[in-house]
Protein backbone atom coordinates (compact mmCIF):
# COMPACT_ATOMS: atom_id res chain seq x y z
CA UNK A 1 0.00 0.00 0.00
CA UNK A 2 1.51 3.51 -1.09
CA UNK A 3 1.96 5.95 1.95
CA UNK A 4 -0.94 8.22 0.53
CA UNK A 5 -3.56 5.51 0.93
CA UNK A 6 -1.60 4.94 4.37
CA UNK A 7 -2.23 8.17 5.31
CA UNK A 8 -5.89 8.28 4.73
CA UNK A 9 -6.31 5.91 7.09
CA UNK A 10 -7.73 7.40 10.58
CA UNK A 11 -4.99 7.39 13.00
CA UNK A 12 -6.56 5.56 16.20
CA UNK A 13 -3.35 7.45 18.47
CA UNK A 14 -4.84 10.48 17.17
CA UNK A 15 -8.34 10.51 18.36
CA UNK A 16 -9.59 11.02 22.09
CA UNK A 17 -11.28 8.04 24.25
CA UNK A 18 -14.66 9.62 23.05
CA UNK A 19 -13.57 9.84 19.68
CA UNK A 20 -12.48 6.46 19.61
CA UNK A 21 -15.54 5.23 20.89
CA UNK A 22 -17.65 7.42 18.39
CA UNK A 23 -15.69 5.51 15.42
CA UNK A 24 -15.82 1.97 16.63
CA UNK A 25 -19.90 2.50 17.74
CA UNK A 26 -20.84 4.55 15.20
CA UNK A 27 -18.56 3.90 11.91
CA UNK A 28 -17.41 0.44 12.28
CA UNK A 29 -20.81 -0.74 13.89
CA UNK A 30 -19.38 -2.53 16.95
CA UNK A 31 -20.04 -3.03 20.65
CA UNK A 32 -18.94 -0.21 22.70
CA UNK A 33 -16.88 -2.54 24.62
CA UNK A 34 -14.61 -2.88 21.41
CA UNK A 35 -13.31 0.75 22.06
CA UNK A 36 -12.46 -0.23 25.83
CA UNK A 37 -10.19 -3.40 24.28
CA UNK A 38 -8.31 -0.66 21.60
CA UNK A 39 -7.73 1.84 24.21
CA UNK A 40 -6.36 -0.72 26.18
CA UNK A 41 -4.29 -1.96 23.48
CA UNK A 42 -3.45 1.28 22.59
CA UNK A 43 -2.00 3.06 25.27
CA UNK A 44 -1.67 0.74 27.73
CA UNK A 45 0.28 -1.88 26.41
CA UNK A 46 1.70 0.01 23.48
CA UNK A 47 0.70 -2.21 21.00
CA UNK A 48 0.53 -0.66 17.75
CA UNK A 49 0.07 -3.95 15.36
CA UNK A 50 -3.48 -5.26 15.22
CA UNK A 51 -2.60 -8.55 14.44
CA UNK A 52 -0.85 -8.49 18.31
CA UNK A 53 -4.46 -7.68 20.06
CA UNK A 54 -5.64 -11.23 21.11
CA UNK A 55 -8.50 -10.57 22.41
CA UNK A 56 -9.83 -9.17 18.59
CA UNK A 57 -11.25 -11.86 16.28
CA UNK A 58 -9.44 -12.37 13.07
CA UNK A 59 -12.21 -10.56 11.37
CA UNK A 60 -12.26 -7.36 13.48
CA UNK A 61 -8.03 -7.13 12.96
CA UNK A 62 -8.97 -7.11 9.05
CA UNK A 63 -11.61 -4.70 9.36
CA UNK A 64 -9.35 -2.49 11.54
CA UNK A 65 -5.90 -2.69 9.51
CA UNK A 66 -8.06 -1.61 6.52
CA UNK A 67 -9.87 1.51 8.13
CA UNK A 68 -7.44 2.45 10.71
CA UNK A 69 -3.80 2.78 11.25
CA UNK A 70 -1.36 2.78 14.74
CA UNK A 71 1.22 5.91 13.97
CA UNK A 72 4.26 5.67 16.17
CA UNK A 73 7.09 8.50 15.36
CA UNK A 74 10.07 6.68 13.73
CA UNK A 75 13.35 7.07 15.60
CA UNK A 76 15.91 8.04 13.11
CA UNK A 77 18.37 8.88 15.51
CA UNK A 78 19.25 7.73 19.51
CA UNK A 79 21.93 9.61 21.08
CA UNK A 80 22.63 9.26 24.79
CA UNK A 81 24.92 11.88 26.95
CA UNK A 82 27.54 11.14 28.87
CA UNK A 83 24.61 12.04 32.21
CA UNK A 84 22.43 9.69 31.23
CA UNK A 85 19.89 12.22 28.98
CA UNK A 86 18.82 10.19 25.65
CA UNK A 87 17.82 12.60 22.46
CA UNK A 88 15.42 10.83 19.90
CA UNK A 89 15.21 12.21 16.71
CA UNK A 90 11.81 11.46 15.08
CA UNK A 91 10.36 11.37 11.77
CA UNK A 92 6.66 11.20 11.47
CA UNK A 93 3.87 9.86 9.10
CA UNK A 94 4.53 13.12 6.76
CA UNK A 95 8.33 13.00 6.89
CA UNK A 96 8.81 15.73 9.30
CA UNK A 97 11.15 15.59 12.31
CA UNK A 98 11.15 16.76 15.75
CA UNK A 99 12.93 15.60 18.69
CA UNK A 100 12.16 14.67 22.29
CA UNK A 101 14.79 14.31 25.36
CA UNK A 102 14.25 11.74 27.92
CA UNK A 103 16.20 13.06 31.44
CA UNK A 104 17.19 10.32 34.23
CA UNK A 105 15.92 11.19 37.57
CA UNK A 106 16.14 9.34 40.77
CA UNK A 107 13.80 6.29 39.74
CA UNK A 108 12.27 7.26 36.93
CA UNK A 109 12.81 9.16 33.42
CA UNK A 110 10.79 12.77 32.81
CA UNK A 111 10.45 13.42 28.87
CA UNK A 112 10.15 16.52 27.30
CA UNK A 113 8.28 16.78 24.69
CA UNK A 114 7.56 18.67 21.71
CA UNK A 115 4.28 20.34 20.36
CA UNK A 116 5.41 21.96 17.23
CA UNK A 117 7.91 21.22 13.93
CA UNK A 118 10.12 24.20 14.56
CA UNK A 119 8.95 27.55 16.13
CA UNK A 120 7.45 30.37 15.35
CA UNK A 121 8.74 32.53 18.60
CA UNK A 122 12.80 32.78 17.58
CA UNK A 123 13.40 33.75 21.18
CA UNK A 124 16.94 35.37 20.56
CA UNK A 125 18.65 32.58 23.19
CA UNK A 126 17.00 29.38 21.33
CA UNK A 127 18.61 27.23 18.33
CA UNK A 128 14.95 25.84 18.07
CA UNK A 129 13.55 29.49 16.74
CA UNK A 130 15.96 29.68 14.15
CA UNK A 131 14.21 26.82 12.50
CA UNK A 132 11.20 29.00 12.16
CA UNK A 133 7.33 26.67 12.24
CA UNK A 134 6.39 24.03 9.70
CA UNK A 135 3.11 22.74 11.22
CA UNK A 136 1.85 21.92 14.70
CA UNK A 137 1.56 18.45 16.09
CA UNK A 138 -1.39 16.21 16.65
CA UNK A 139 -2.32 15.04 19.92
CA UNK A 140 -1.38 11.32 18.66
CA UNK A 141 2.11 13.11 17.01
CA UNK A 142 2.51 14.34 20.57
CA UNK A 143 1.40 11.22 22.92
CA UNK A 144 3.31 9.08 19.99
CA UNK A 145 6.59 10.32 21.66
CA UNK A 146 5.77 8.85 24.99
CA UNK A 147 5.12 5.51 23.82
CA UNK A 148 8.61 5.63 21.56
CA UNK A 149 10.31 7.14 24.89
CA UNK A 150 8.98 3.99 26.60
CA UNK A 151 9.79 1.65 24.46
CA UNK A 152 12.99 2.95 24.18
CA UNK A 153 13.88 2.65 27.44
CA UNK A 154 12.40 -0.72 28.04
CA UNK A 155 14.58 -2.23 25.57
CA UNK A 156 17.67 -0.57 27.60
CA UNK A 157 16.14 -1.95 30.77
CA UNK A 158 15.78 1.68 32.00
CA UNK A 159 13.07 2.81 34.30
CA UNK A 160 10.39 4.52 32.24
CA UNK A 161 8.41 7.71 31.84
CA UNK A 162 7.08 9.10 35.09
CA UNK A 163 7.04 13.04 34.46
CA UNK A 164 6.09 15.05 31.44
CA UNK A 165 7.64 18.89 30.23
CA UNK A 166 6.09 20.33 27.12
CA UNK A 167 9.44 21.83 26.70
CA UNK A 168 10.52 20.40 23.69
CA UNK A 169 10.08 22.18 20.26
CA UNK A 170 7.38 24.60 19.92
CA UNK A 171 5.11 26.94 21.61
CA UNK A 172 2.63 25.02 23.61
CA UNK A 173 -0.28 27.28 23.83
CA UNK A 174 -0.38 28.27 20.21
CA UNK A 175 -1.24 24.57 19.46
CA UNK A 176 -3.48 24.48 21.96
CA UNK A 177 -6.61 22.52 21.19
CA UNK A 178 -4.30 19.75 20.69
CA UNK A 179 -2.02 20.31 23.74
CA UNK A 180 -5.86 20.31 25.52
CA UNK A 181 -7.09 17.09 23.69
CA UNK A 182 -3.36 15.03 24.97
CA UNK A 183 -3.22 16.40 28.62
CA UNK A 184 -7.17 14.88 28.53
CA UNK A 185 -5.85 11.57 27.41
CA UNK A 186 -2.81 11.33 29.47
CA UNK A 187 -4.61 11.40 32.45
CA UNK A 188 -7.24 8.53 31.19
CA UNK A 189 -6.80 5.50 34.02
CA UNK A 190 -6.74 2.76 31.83
CA UNK A 191 -3.87 4.78 29.24
CA UNK A 192 -1.00 6.60 29.55
CA UNK A 193 -2.24 7.39 32.84
CA UNK A 194 0.29 10.43 34.05
CA UNK A 195 -1.67 12.83 36.19
CA UNK A 196 -1.60 16.30 36.04
CA UNK A 197 0.43 17.11 38.61
CA UNK A 198 3.03 15.08 36.89
CA UNK A 199 2.89 17.28 33.33
CA UNK A 200 3.83 20.72 33.14
CA UNK A 201 3.38 23.17 29.99
CA UNK A 202 6.02 25.73 28.93
CA UNK A 203 4.88 28.70 27.72
CA UNK A 204 6.48 32.48 26.92
CA UNK A 205 2.88 33.13 28.06
CA UNK A 206 -0.49 33.60 26.05
CA UNK A 207 -3.14 35.41 28.42
CA UNK A 208 -5.87 34.02 26.47
CA UNK A 209 -4.67 30.30 26.06
CA UNK A 210 -3.50 30.84 29.65
CA UNK A 211 -6.85 31.07 30.82
CA UNK A 212 -8.17 28.33 28.66
CA UNK A 213 -5.29 25.91 29.99
CA UNK A 214 -6.04 27.32 33.98
CA UNK A 215 -10.08 26.88 33.28
CA UNK A 216 -9.01 23.18 31.98
CA UNK A 217 -7.37 22.08 35.26
CA UNK A 218 -5.09 20.09 33.51
CA UNK A 219 -1.70 21.15 34.04
CA UNK A 220 0.15 24.01 35.79
CA UNK A 221 2.50 26.66 33.77
CA UNK A 222 6.19 27.07 33.51
CA UNK A 223 6.79 30.49 32.08
CA UNK A 224 9.70 31.78 30.10
CA UNK A 225 10.25 34.62 31.53
CA UNK A 226 13.88 35.50 31.05
CA UNK A 227 14.01 39.14 32.02
CA UNK A 228 12.99 41.12 34.91
CA UNK A 229 11.75 43.93 32.37
CA UNK A 230 9.98 44.79 29.56
CA UNK A 231 12.88 46.36 28.23
CA UNK A 232 15.39 43.70 28.24
CA UNK A 233 12.34 40.98 27.50
CA UNK A 234 11.73 42.98 24.19
CA UNK A 235 15.33 42.48 23.60
CA UNK A 236 15.39 39.06 24.27
CA UNK A 237 12.43 37.71 22.89
CA UNK A 238 10.70 40.59 20.75
CA UNK A 239 7.65 37.79 19.90
CA UNK A 240 6.93 36.89 23.24
CA UNK A 241 7.45 40.53 24.49
CA UNK A 242 4.58 41.92 22.44
CA UNK A 243 2.17 40.55 25.23
CA UNK A 244 3.35 43.24 27.68
CA UNK A 245 4.98 41.93 31.57
CA UNK A 246 2.39 43.51 33.30
CA UNK A 247 -0.43 42.09 30.83
CA UNK A 248 1.35 38.79 31.34
CA UNK A 249 1.77 38.65 35.16
CA UNK A 250 -2.16 39.91 35.52
CA UNK A 251 -3.32 36.67 33.50
CA UNK A 252 -0.68 34.47 35.94
CA UNK A 253 -1.84 36.01 39.02
CA UNK A 254 -5.27 35.07 38.00
CA UNK A 255 -4.29 31.29 37.44
CA UNK A 256 -7.06 28.76 39.04
CA UNK A 257 -3.90 27.01 41.43
CA UNK A 258 -4.32 24.09 43.96
CA UNK A 259 -3.50 24.71 47.81
CA UNK A 260 0.40 23.20 47.12
CA UNK A 261 0.54 24.74 43.46
CA UNK A 262 2.62 27.43 42.39
CA UNK A 263 3.33 29.26 38.84
CA UNK A 264 7.00 28.34 38.03
CA UNK A 265 9.07 31.39 36.04
CA UNK A 266 11.85 30.10 34.22
CA UNK A 267 14.65 32.33 34.12
CA UNK A 268 18.07 31.72 31.69
CA UNK A 269 20.65 33.22 32.69
CA UNK A 270 22.44 34.85 30.26
CA UNK A 271 25.94 36.44 30.87
CA UNK A 272 26.59 39.43 30.96
CA UNK A 273 23.42 40.40 29.82
CA UNK A 274 20.48 39.52 32.24
CA UNK A 275 22.54 37.66 35.36
CA UNK A 276 23.40 40.90 37.61
CA UNK A 277 22.54 41.73 41.12
CA UNK A 278 20.86 44.66 39.85
CA UNK A 279 18.92 42.00 37.54
CA UNK A 280 18.07 39.95 40.82
CA UNK A 281 16.39 43.12 42.51
CA UNK A 282 14.45 43.99 39.78
CA UNK A 283 13.01 40.53 39.39
CA UNK A 284 12.59 40.42 43.25
CA UNK A 285 10.56 43.46 42.40
CA UNK A 286 8.80 41.68 39.82
CA UNK A 287 8.23 38.58 41.61
CA UNK A 288 8.07 39.36 45.22
CA UNK A 289 4.29 39.28 45.65
CA UNK A 290 3.52 36.50 43.93
CA UNK A 291 2.82 32.71 44.96
CA UNK A 292 5.70 30.91 42.53
CA UNK A 293 9.09 29.62 42.06
CA UNK A 294 11.92 30.64 39.96
CA UNK A 295 14.14 28.19 37.87
CA UNK A 296 17.48 29.43 36.91
CA UNK A 297 18.68 27.69 34.24
CA UNK A 298 22.03 28.96 32.77
CA UNK A 299 22.55 29.40 28.41
CA UNK A 300 23.05 26.31 26.72
CA UNK A 301 25.28 27.69 23.41
CA UNK A 302 24.60 25.74 20.11
CA UNK A 303 27.21 22.84 19.23
CA UNK A 304 30.48 24.91 17.30
CA UNK A 305 29.49 22.76 14.06
CA UNK A 306 25.66 25.01 14.41
CA UNK A 307 27.22 28.50 15.61
CA UNK A 308 30.71 28.77 15.99
CA UNK A 309 29.77 32.27 17.67
CA UNK A 310 27.02 32.02 19.84
CA UNK A 311 25.26 35.42 20.34
CA UNK A 312 25.46 34.91 24.45
CA UNK A 313 27.85 33.02 26.95
CA UNK A 314 27.40 31.18 29.71
CA UNK A 315 27.26 33.20 33.23
CA UNK A 316 29.96 32.46 35.64
CA UNK A 317 28.83 29.63 38.43
CA UNK A 318 29.58 32.22 41.15
CA UNK A 319 27.24 34.68 39.46
CA UNK A 320 24.58 32.32 39.78
CA UNK A 321 24.87 31.56 43.06
CA UNK A 322 24.90 34.99 44.06
CA UNK A 323 22.00 35.60 42.40
CA UNK A 324 20.38 32.07 43.65
CA UNK A 325 21.42 33.70 47.22
CA UNK A 326 19.39 37.14 46.87
CA UNK A 327 16.40 35.73 45.66
CA UNK A 328 16.22 33.42 48.39
CA UNK A 329 16.83 36.15 50.94
CA UNK A 330 14.24 37.75 49.57
CA UNK A 331 12.07 34.82 50.13
CA UNK A 332 11.07 33.50 46.67
CA UNK A 333 12.03 29.66 46.03
CA UNK A 334 14.54 29.84 43.71
CA UNK A 335 16.25 26.55 42.35
CA UNK A 336 19.28 26.56 39.69
CA UNK A 337 18.26 24.06 36.89
CA UNK A 338 20.92 21.29 36.13
CA UNK A 339 21.55 21.41 32.37
CA UNK A 340 21.17 18.05 31.55
CA UNK A 341 22.35 16.64 28.05
CA UNK A 342 24.95 19.70 26.85
CA UNK A 343 27.25 17.64 25.10
CA UNK A 344 24.36 15.96 22.91
CA UNK A 345 22.77 19.22 22.22
CA UNK A 346 19.73 18.02 24.05
CA UNK A 347 19.42 20.67 27.12
CA UNK A 348 17.60 23.85 27.27
CA UNK A 349 17.33 26.04 23.99
CA UNK A 350 19.49 23.72 22.17
CA UNK A 351 17.10 21.29 20.07
CA UNK A 352 17.35 21.87 16.60
CA UNK A 353 17.40 18.64 14.68
CA UNK A 354 21.03 17.11 14.68
CA UNK A 355 22.27 13.92 14.19
CA UNK A 356 25.47 12.10 13.94
CA UNK A 357 25.96 9.72 10.70
CA UNK A 358 27.19 7.12 13.55
CA UNK A 359 24.44 7.12 15.52
CA UNK A 360 21.46 6.14 13.35
CA UNK A 361 19.39 4.19 14.73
Amino acid sequence: MDAAATLSKVDLLNLTRSELEAFVVGELRLPRFRADQLWHWLWQRGVRDFAAMTNLSKDLKAKLAERARISWPGVDVARTSRDGTIKLLLRLADGERIETVLIPMAQHYTQCLSTQVGCAMACSFCSTGELGLTRNMSMGEILGQIMVGREHLAQAGLPTVRNLVFMGMGEPLMNLGELLRSLETLGSAEGISIASRRATVSSVGIPQALKILGDSGLAVPAISLHAPTQELREQLMPKAARVPLDELLAALDSYPLKSRERVTYEYIMLGGVNDSLVHAKQLVKLLGQRRCKVNLIGYNPPPPEVSPNPPYRAPEPGVVLAFEEYLRSKRITTFIRRSMGQDIAAACGQLKLLAGPEEVA
